[in-house]
């Protein structure tokens, strides 16, 4: 591949093969088939469409967002033919059985090609990602009937899928949600209620969209206990698999947004007429298990697209300031001297290191947390627990922490830019307006710092947490043995302590009752513990950079000082940031939760 608006091939290489060895998962039965030239294959093939179908009409759909023409929406015809093009070359069934007509990748794999797509088109990417995150949703959950008439037609691409949670009066809080399933004689259900913030919730892309939505079933539990998942088609589908009657869903409205406008946004009621018909997934008052199924697989997949976007406009920031001539060195007297690339000014240099710092970091773990869900599949017992505690801790971290940071890391590429990367002349500034929306949806990053503080990081006894913080004092211990990192080895293992100490201190405040004042801190915890994540992310790598000096050829000799200096800067600008974190969370510190409405 070569040089490529996209991605650095270099660096996604180095991840998946140099760190995280992913050419070895091979020797997992589900992966038997495959190999390195077949995964990097998968890789290329989903460059050159996301190049060709999808980073062309970036713009164009970005300036013509989807509108309603008599009830119905309308797309520009480009997003169609992107879609086509991603579903014909079998990315909508990357993760799906062979058996059932799919690719059967690793999750690393299907990441590393979705990056693709999100670089090139956040809005257009939405489409397939969330019809195949149902399909998988479905594979696990459904019926051989529901596979068979709803899974199998996504993985195909004929079908659509989306995810239906929030409403207008509830918004994140699922506990709240009023729509209600009643049950019927044979077995099915009708739906009667509204969703809010639906993406790709209507449009004419495929024969149909499978709405898998959460309600309440008459007589249900209150609150999430009594929560419920169905299917609910847009078209009723036939017992041959047929398409037949308009189900009782009704496109109420679209949803106008700051960015990803190519993305239908949109509010839906459901049985308006009374008859909306609807399937139970597995059993009632499961709901909200099986979404976080589909749920957690978004929220790896939001991680990473925003990760994506701050990439892209790193990529360009660097380009535009190796080529672009302006001003002179502080101390260059001569005002008829030529002026100098903007890369030779410290302050564009120390803007684009820390733009790497938190694209490339977060990158790395995201297709960690990858790998996780394929080791998951590991014949070990252990390595499979493992995974899946490791997994349950990070998930959160990804979507909030690479969603906040790769928000800066756009930032610092309009500030580059200047006054051009403020117009719409440059592309930075639709990458900044697209990325906004990840902080938000998929969960809050304030939910996600909740659910760290208030869950994960205390499940089991701090199980996850602890396995975390091996894992990173194994890192450590391989960094001491190299002189020149054995400072940087000293410095996260005391934040790795200091999260240790951090975390039984608020464990020990909300066993004492105070549960509200200690969660007041969460955002704090997130940052004490996505910082420590990331460190461990730089230190990793720059132990194998370190390690590939010796032997490395010029060109990669530069890439490999390049890591080298990432972290250094990384260590010392952003880690310190988390001694601040640990102190607010260990004495729960009250400004906020003490401060009165009446007060602002």
């Amino acid at each position: 591949m070569s040089a490529s608006p996209l991605i650095d091939r270099r660096h996604l290489d180095f991840t998946l093969y140099e760190l995280l060895g992913a050419d070895r998962l091979t020797a997992y039965p589900r992966f038997a088939d495959h190999s390195r030239e077949t995964f990097d294959a998968a890789i290329e093939l989903a460059h050159q469409i996301a190049v060709e179908k999808f980073l062309p009409h970036n713009r164009k759909s970005d300036l013509n967002e989807p509108h309603m023409v008599d009830g119905r929406v309308e797309l520009i015809p480009e997003i169609g033919e992107g879609v086509a093009a991603y579903n014909e070359a079998g990315f909508c069934a990357a993760l799906a059985d062979m058996a059932d007509g799919g690719m059967q990748l690793p999750f690393v794999i299907a990441q590393a090609c979705d990056s693709m797509f999100s670089a090139a088109n956040a809005g257009t990417i939405a489409y397939p990602a969330l019809a195949r995150a149902a399909a998988n949703l479905l594979a696990v959950y459904g019926t051989d009937e529901q596979k068979r008439l709803y899974m199998r037609p996504i993985v195909e691409g004929r079908y659509f899928g989306t995810m239906c949670l929030s409403e207008p009066q509830a918004g994140s809080s699922l506990s709240d949600i009023k729509t209600r399933a009643e049950p019927q004689a044979d077995g099915s259900y009708k739906i009667t209620g509204a969703k809010m913030w639906i993406s790709a919730g209507d449009h004419e892309l495929g024969e149909n969209i499978i709405h898998l939505l959460l309600a309440k079933i008459d007589g249900a539990p209150a609150g999430v206990r009594g929560i419920s998942l169905f299917i609910v088609p847009r078209w009723r589908v036939n017992a041959d698999g047929s398409r037949g009657a308009r189900n009782d869903v009704a496109l109420a409205g679209l949803n106008h947004k700051m960015g990803q406008r190519g993305s239908v946004n949109t509010f839906l009621k459901f049985g308006e007429q009374g008859d909306c018909y609807a399937e139970l997934v597995g059993q009632p008052h499961q709901g909200l298990g099986y979404m976080f199924h589909m749920m957690n697989e978004e929220r790896i997949g939001v991680g990473m697209g925003a990760v994506q976007q701050g990439s892209v406009g790193y990529q360009y920031s660097l380009k535009y300031a190796r080529e672009r001539r302006q001003g002179r060195h502080p101390d260059q007297k001569d005002p008829t001297s030529p002026p100098v690339t903007l890369i030779e000014h410290a302050d564009i240099r120390r803007m684009l290191l820390q733009q790497k710092c938190y694209v490339e970091g977060a990158q790395v773990l995201g297709f960690y947390a990858s790998m996780l869900v394929d080791r998951a599949l590991d014949a070990d017992e252990k390595v499979r627990s493992d995974s899946h505690l490791l997994l349950e801790l990070l998930t959160p971290i990804i979507k909030s922490w690479g969603s906040d940071y790769a928000l800066k890391a756009n930032e610092l590429a309009i500030q580059i830019l200047g006054g051009y990367g403020y117009t719409r002349d440059y592309p930075v500034e639709q990458c900044y307006r697209d990325n906004r929306i990840n902080p938000i949806h998929e969960g809050t990053n304030g939910i996600q710092a909740l659910d760290l503080l208030g869950r994960k990081a205390m499940m089991q006894g701090g199980a996850a947490l602890k396995l975390m913080l091996a894992q990173v004092g194994a890192i450590c211990a391989e960094a001491a043995a190299i002189e020149a990192l054995q400072p940087l080895a000293a410095q996260l293992g005391a934040g790795a302590k200091l999260a240790g100490e951090t975390t039984r201190a608020a464990g020990q405040r909300m066993a004492t009752g105070e549960v509200r004042l200690t969660l007041a801190n969460a955002s704090h915890y997130m940052t004490l513990l996505g910082h420590l994540t990331i460190g461990w992310m730089w230190l990793w790598q720059a132990v194998a950079a370190a390690r590939a000096l010796s032997s490395a050829s010029e060109h990669d000799r530069a890439f490999y000082e390049g890591k080298l200096q990432a972290c250094r800067f990384f260590f010392a600008t952003e880690l310190p940031q988390i001694e601040l974190a640990a102190r607010l969370v260990s004495d729960a510190e009250p400004s906020a939760y003490a401060m009165r409405d009446e007060w602002f």
